[in-house]
């Protein structure tokens, strides 16, 4: 979801004496400017401006917070994050802003950054593709929520109407508007992917 605001290279040369951001500078920037709301991530130390979600991206992301809320979590699988701040990897630091994610209970407390973002890494990420994401920064999302240690990442696509669930060293699994959502990680959590996109 990066804007045209600010170019930034995925990785940012060790050389060339640019300065890196770290969680705590993330922290401190405005997310409100005159021109409108803005969200940032950061890309090994690199910032990256976010466009602000729009209403489809948001229902969508409240749709499926709700399902792991009430499928999930309220039958103690664990606890369910809407919009987290979660730190991926420290030095240089990657920080992302994940649209759900889900921790088993087995994590439970999470542990947290001074800066109160999420430290521990969740099993389950939600991914909601916005018109402004290109496949390849969701696909180079993807892959460094699995590296992290996330065990199942879905990828909700709004113009495909499907969900797509990525696991390490398996083949994506696409989950079409007939097919019903599920997952070995949360025994019993099933919902109608059509119900997502309604």
């Amino acid at each position: 979801m990066r804007s045209g605001l600010l170019d930034v290279p995925r990785f940012a040369p060790a050389n060339t004496g640019k300065r890196l951001l770290t969680a705590a500078d993330l922290a401190v920037l405005p997310t409100s400017l005159p021109s409108g709301d803005v969200r940032y991530e950061l890309d090994n130390g690199s910032l990256v401006v976010m466009a602000p979600p729009g209403d489809g991206h948001a229902r969508r992301q409240a749709k499926i917070a709700r399902y792991l809320d009430t499928e999930a979590e309220e039958r103690g699988l664990g606890e369910v994050r809407a919009e987290v701040t979660v730190v991926l990897r420290r030095d240089p630091d990657r920080v992302v802003g994940a649209d759900a994610a889900f921790l088993l209970s087995a994590s439970l407390p999470p542990r947290l950054s001074k800066e109160g973002y999420l430290e521990t890494i969740p099993e389950i990420v939600v991914e909601i593709r916005s018109k402004n994401d290109s496949m390849n920064e969701v696909l180079a999302k993807k892959n460094d929520y699995l590296a992290a240690g996330v065990k199942l990442v879905w990828v909700l696509d709004q113009d495909d109407r499907t969900v797509t669930a990525h696991e390490p060293e398996k083949p994506a699994q696409v989950f079409h508007a007939t097919d019903m959502l599920m997952t070995s990680l949360l025994p019993g959590f099933t919902v109608p992917v059509a119900k997502l996109f309604a």
